[in-house]
């Protein structure tokens, strides 16, 4: 079944005409993701040059994807936005809601019983709004995207920051938060600063351990976690060329990590390959027939360094497999390096837990060649000296990986399958002695790994590797094992060395697979009946923000300094608190009680200036809001980075934080912050986040004069009677300034339904 082929039809029919008529304007070769953006441009979009990171544009995605966490919001937005239906395809999957404890069938009667109401709610509405719902055990969001409906060419938007992971299959695929995704549904163009370009030159082959996983691992070294933000990464070379489309995806996937806008291939014979093998021989022919405008034209693969930003060159055969961590994706270790880097700095060198699959590394090629390391250990009498778990990426991967005996190699040598979905990688884990906060590490094939992201433990040292390394050092036992060099004692006291890893990269007999999990929407939804009960504490209905009032903001309280890293995890912590995504309230009780307070060194710990005692963030924040006093809270570099959560946003909104100044924002939380009426600063002067003082009075100055590119001004009215101000920036253009005075874009879009009704 290919799902939305009209659509994939017309597409096809049209693109070469808008590629060549964007290559005509810009008089230029252009690189594949030009062709992409430029092709999609919103009809009332006018064709012309736009400047990479200045120029504001709407685009006309084609298709919307969502996960059952963020899905909530965003539906609860969407139901007050006055359509009967989406305008573009879109569907809704549930993953993150399925914890993780004792296997996958245990762990999924669990979570459909635990989140009934929820699974009920988000049914109903994708049958009623015309949404493809994928049912919990289906799959990873990312995967049953990369399977089902990725195509080259395409661009798509979701509310999940791995989106990006469709750029294994040759499209622009950007994560967002539910507010943008809601403009895409309900047929607005969908608006994106043009991003700048990082080509990535892949020259050479991979070989022995090293796989697609470590090719991002030393991209991750290189850019760091923000230094992809406002760029999109377009790989490219002989190297590209001889990487599996689902290992284009892991690369892409993790591309998230840098802060990218996304990442992307050029269209080649793996992409045909395995649209041929997922059932979808008409999407790759119709791909074969115009495969030059799916990749850059060849003025730009050979003389890169003309047509991109930045160039990254990489040569895979001598790339090394890469350990990242801990507490950051970007802290790279070759793997040569990396025993002498666990002993110089501290690290717990027992490995307590090895995790394999997630979004990132769950593909068919991914479970193969961990397989075979199992095999190996079998065969050699070696058993895993750690807990081991192996999470299948979709139904149609762990169908296929259990045909053809991939799992019960994992079990016989020790390893746990879990559900398919999230689990451990989102926090959905429940490890059972993490609440004790030893100091301990564990080693994961997942994509992020900040402190507490998995466990919930701040001690938890996670590192990142590829499912082939994690596989051997759970054999091991020990972080200063390295595979490629060293042996290990069998049960029979035998040194035996492992052999470098095997992967088969599609399926021999084909995908195999008895129910997808899919259910489509109604063939008449204005029937269908969406029913949220007014006590759930689990849903709520979504409740109006205030529109601007029209005057300067004076008075505000400081309500938190942040001191250091401030990911969306930090600000809104997801693992237990996943169950609350659709019931604000409730919430925002969780709202930055992971942050550091720079006064005091101390998580969910500040002071409140009209008691001067210290209590919890939310706590605090609630009072202020019960005064009518308005907040701001103030952060360091990159904040926001992580997941595309848009609680992380909507939650300081709710509790009364009318502003956000940091040194910078992580793009997809700025964007968030703006959409639900929230003020994002930066500091003009970096080191004026030195001038904020714990009792200091803010007023925030110029606001009646709110104009693109005209900084305003911040006030400090500090405790001993001083003042001192200093200059703002800001990047709203004149469409967010208006979503800023409705008091959020979704009001905007209500009143402008409301507008169209009134008309009519």
């Amino acid at each position: 079944m290919i799902f939305d082929i009209d659509m994939l039809r017309a597409f096809y029919a049209q693109y070469p005409k808008k590629v060549d008529a964007a290559k005509e304007v810009l008089g230029k070769p252009l690189t594949l993701t030009e062709k992409i953006l430029y092709a999609h441009l919103y009809p009332t979009q006018k064709l012309e040059p736009y400047k990479r990171g200045e120029s504001y544009v709407e685009f006309a995605v084609d298709r919307v994807a969502m996960q059952d966490a963020t899905a909530q919001m965003a539906l609860l937005q969407l139901m007050q936005a006055g359509i009967d239906k989406v305008r573009v395809p879109t569907t809704v999957h549930c993953d993150h809601l399925i914890q993780a404890e004792k296997g996958a069938q245990a762990d999924l009667a669990v979570a459909l019983s635990e989140n009934a109401e929820v699974y009920e709610f988000l049914s109903s509405v994708s049958k009623k709004y015309g949404i493809g719902f994928w049912k919990p055990g289906s799959g990873i969001i990312h995967q049953v995207i990369l399977e089902n409906y990725a195509f080259p060419g395409g661009m798509m938007i979701g509310t999940d920051s791995h989106t990006v992971n469709a750029g294994g299959l040759g499209m622009i695929a950007i994560g967002v938060g539910g507010a943008d995704a809601v403009d895409a549904m309900t047929g607005m163009g969908w608006e994106l600063k043009f991003p700048k370009l990082i080509g990535v030159k892949l020259t050479g082959k991979l070989n022995g351990w090293t796989a697609p996983k470590d090719v991002i691992l030393k991209v991750a070294g290189i850019l760091t976690v923000k230094g992809g933000t406002g760029y999109i990464l377009e790989y490219f070379g002989e190297g590209a060329l001889s990487l599996s489309c689902t290992g284009k995806g892991t690369i892409c996937n993790m591309g998230a990590e840098i802060g990218a806008t996304t990442s992307t291939f050029g269209y080649d014979d793996s992409m045909a390959r395995y649209l041929r093998a997922t059932r979808r021989a008409e999407v790759a022919d119709m791909a074969d027939a115009i495969r030059p405008y799916l990749t850059a034209d060849p003025e730009v693969y050979a003389n890169p360094e003309q047509y991109f930003d930045q160039l990254i060159e990489i040569d895979l055969s001598t790339l090394e497999p890469h350990i990242n961590g801990p507490f950051s994706p970007d802290r790279a270790w070759p793997i040569s390096e990396f025993k002498k880097a666990v002993i110089e700095n501290g690290y717990p060198s027992k490995l307590e837990v090895g995790l394999i699959g997630s979004c990132t590394n769950s593909s068919y090629e991914d479970l193969t060649r961990a397989a075979s390391i199992a095999k190996q250990a079998k065969e050699k009498k070696l058993k895993v000296k750690t807990e081991f778990t192996v999470t299948p990426g979709s139904e149609q991967v762990r169908y296929t990986a259990e045909r053809d005996g991939l799992l019960q190699v994992f079990e016989e040598i020790g390893g746990v399958v879990l559900a398919n979905a999230c689990g451990p990688c989102i926090g959905q884990w429940k490890r059972h002695g993490a609440e004790k906060k030893e100091k301990n590490s564990i080693l994961t094939s997942f994509n992020r790994n900040f402190a507490k992201r998995n466990d919930g433990n701040p001690n938890t040292h996670a590192f990142v590797a590829s499912p082939e390394i994690v596989t051997a050092m759970t054999l091991a036992g020990d972080l200063t094992f390295n595979p490629l060099t060293d042996t290990l004692i069998n049960e029979e006291g035998v040194a035996v060395k492992l052999e470098p890893p095997v992967g088969i990269e599609l399926p021999p007999h084909g995908f195999g697979v008895e129910d997808l999990g899919y259910q489509p929407p109604a063939e008449e939804g204005s029937t269908v009946e969406v029913k949220i009960d007014p006590n759930s504490n689990r849903l709520q209905v979504l409740p109006e923000f205030k529109p601007w009032e029209g005057t300067d903001l004076l008075g505000l309280r400081l309500l938190l300094k942040v001191k250091g890293k401030c990911t969306t995890d930090h600000i809104s912590m997801a693992g237990p608190w996943l169950a609350y995504r659709g019931h604000l309230d409730n919430i925002s009780n969780n709202t930055f009680t992971g942050a550091i307070n720079y006064f005091n060194d101390k998580a969910d710990c500040v002071k409140n200036q009209l008691t001067g005692e210290y209590d919890s963030v939310p706590v605090v924040a609630r009072a202020y809001k019960a005064s009518g006093i308005g907040t701001i809270v103030v952060g360091d570099e990159n904040y926001g980075e992580g997941s595309s959560r848009e609680h992380a946003a909507m939650q300081p909104r709710y509790l009364g934080v009318r502003a956000i100044l940091v040194r910078s924002f992580a793009r997809i939380h700025e964007t968030n912050l703006k959409k639900q009426g929230m003020l994002a600063l930066t500091f003009a002067n970096k080191e004026d986040y030195d001038k904020i003082l714990e009792d200091d009075i803010i007023d925030i100055i110029g606001l009646t004069e709110f104009t693109p590119g005209k900084p305003l001004t911040v006030v400090l009215h500090h405790k001993d009677g001083t003042v001192e101000s200093f200059p703002v920036n800001h990047s709203y253009n004149e469409q967010q300034i208006e979503w800023f005075k409705a008091g959020s874009a979704l009001n905007l879009i209500k009143a402008q339904a409301a507008g169209k009704q009134a008309v009519k």
